[in-house]
């Protein structure tokens, strides 16, 4: 077994695809290609498969993503229409609509557990034209990183995630007990730090947790938005499914809660909410490039 490959458990029927991260003595770091869990396990409970198997549980994740993606899509498109018709009426051209302003998504502070999970999540805000500033932080120093990097940022959606989970152990666990998860605890603290930098929960939207957190923790500590209501396995792009949602949803607006939870690939039981203004705003005039404007200097 080597680091990098591919792998399903034999014990779990083969159900998630994971790629070996480290090998000690005869056991696997290993971590979900689609869902955000990093688990171990014995060497000879692995099966190394081919980059192009997809599990069944994977390719519905797959088909998910894809529909969500769309709908993202086509959320922006009807977005766009609506700004216009918010600064013109129904008396304008379609091109003079669209000289007559500018868009300014909501800005984004994404810090990932996950160096992997944060380059899709990057790649896909750059699809979707949202700005967005991204950060591999350690789960525990996400707290202290918050605290250095909101005053300098200044987002309007921040996003904290990467890898949590219900920890094994000799006893009955407690779901209502923050040490029974392996990172909730961090999510909480970096959380309180956010919340306490901007109290207004349409000023800040914040979005936070990972596979199997403590969803009423998260929400107690000041999160707009968080997993795991049911205590399941999130898929890596969910959180970015919530702030692209917020992003490009008007200040108008309140973010629709079913249409975003049902949209997200996991769907309730993976994420929740509560009622949330969106931080999409339109500026006017359109901005000029100033590479081609002829300007007659008037200072000395």
């Amino acid at each position: 077994m080597n680091l990098g490959d591919l792998v399903v458990r034999k014990s779990y029927g083969g159900d998630i695809t994971f790629r070996v991260e480290n090998v000690v003595q005869n056991k696997a770091v290993i971590k979900g290609t689609e869902f955000r869990l990093l688990a171990d396990a014995p060497l000879e409970d692995l099966v190394q498969v081919p980059p192009t198997r997809v599990t069944k549980r994977g390719q519905q994740a797959q088909i998910k993503a894809t529909e969500s993606l769309t709908q993202l899509r086509k959320d922006r498109q009807e977005q766009s229409q609506r700004s216009g018709e918010s600064v013109s009426g129904s008396t304008w051209t379609q091109s003079s609509i669209e000289a007559a302003y500018f868009e300014v998504p909501g800005k984004v502070l994404h810090l990932d557990g996950d160096a992997l999970y944060l380059n899709k999540s990057l790649n896909l805000y750059e699809q979707l034209r949202i700005p967005a500033e991204g950060h591999h932080v350690h789960e525990s120093k996400m707290a202290d990183t918050l605290f250095r990097l909101l005053p300098r940022v200044r987002p309007d959606i921040v996003v904290i995630t990467g890898h949590d989970g219900v920890l094994k152990q000799p006893q009955a666990y407690d779901l209502y007990n923050l040490g029974s998860y392996k990172n909730s605890q961090n999510f909480v603290a970096a959380v309180q730090v956010a919340r306490e930098y901007e109290k207004h929960f349409d000023s800040l939207t914040i979005v936070a947790g990972a596979c199997q957190s403590h969803f009423e923790a998260l929400l107690s500590a000041g999160a707009n938005f968080a997993s795991s209501p049911g205590r399941i396995l999130i898929h890596a792009l969910d959180p970015v499914y919530i702030a692209a949602k917020a992003a490009f949803t008007s200040i108008r607006d309140t973010v629709s809660l079913g249409d975003v939870l049902n949209h997200t690939i996991s769907g309730k039981q993976g994420m929740g909410g509560i009622e949330t203004r969106g931080s999409f705003r339109i500026g006017m005039p359109r901005l000029n490039n100033l590479s081609t404007l002829k300007v007659t200097p008037s200072v000395v």
